[in-house]
């Protein structure tokens, strides 16, 4: 059973990542937020044994630090 959470949770990064390539138009900014998100939900997944609830909060919070990693100057 671990082997199949690992194959899924490997699969979904490449999802993700192969999904941001139709991200062009996005800023930095909102890139990173994306990014963040993606990663921290495949490791709040992986982190909680599969839960879906550590899968959202690690979306939540990886957004988080992505939108927070290059602020826009002012």
């Amino acid at each position: 059973m671990n082997t199949i959470k690992r194959v899924a949770s490997a699969a979904a990064v490449v999802v993700a990542t192969l999904s941001l390539t139709a991200c062009a138009g996005m800023s930095n900014q909102d890139r990173n937020t994306a990014v963040g998100a993606g990663v921290g939900a495949v490791a709040g997944s992986v982190l909680t044994g599969g839960s879906a609830v550590g899968a959202v909060g690690g979306a939540a919070v990886g957004g988080v630090i992505g939108n927070q990693v290059q602020k826009p100057t002012r």
